[in-house]
């Protein structure tokens, strides 16, 4: 993790503004947290939390910005775009940062920011690192069919390789 250089173009302005975002959010009954994805023509995608508003455990502002952003553009690749957020963050976003194939993520707050808030994302980190599986085990069931839709996906001529 680096710190923020803001020699890279609009940092501030585009970190200012996620922060923003969430600010009002929290003034809307959600949480704070504010992203902007910016794509590489110059425009902006905007999202907010909006996990106890919808009920949507995976709509993280980042993750809603994300969304936004694909759906707007008929792309699921971001290449290209920068990613900036109110707050660090948390695993789930970014790896959809890295599926949505952005290039650069800036934040403002950290997670030790977030975690004095009561947003603790702490034993996320550890069991991603390894050092707590038991949170959520996971296991691999082998049935024979279990390699079926992999077959599927390379025998079929108009996939949309991603």
């Amino acid at each position: 993790m680096t710190q923020v250089d803001y020699n890279h173009g609009d940092a501030a302005q585009y970190l200012k503004q996620a922060v923003e975002l969430a600010t009002r959010n929290v003034a809307d009954g959600g949480g704070p947290f504010g992203a902007v994805v910016v794509t590489p023509d110059g425009r902006t995608y905007e999202g907010v939390n909006r996990v106890t508003r919808d009920n949507d455990p995976t709509a993280h502002a980042e993750v809603v910005a994300i969304r936004t952003a694909a759906a707007a553009r008929g792309t699921f690749s971001l290449q290209g775009s920068v990613l900036y957020a109110s707050c660090e963050p948390c695993p789930l976003c970014l790896a959809s940062a890295l599926w949505a194939r952005i290039d650069r993520v800036y934040f403002a707050a950290d997670r030790h920011g977030a975690a004095a808030a009561g947003f603790d994302d702490a034993v996320f980190y550890e069991y991603f690192s390894g050092s707590r599986p038991e949170l959520l085990p996971v296991t691999r069931g082998d049935i024979p069919a279990s390699d079926a839709p992999f077959h599927a996906w390379g025998s079929h001529q108009r996939r949309t390789e991603y």
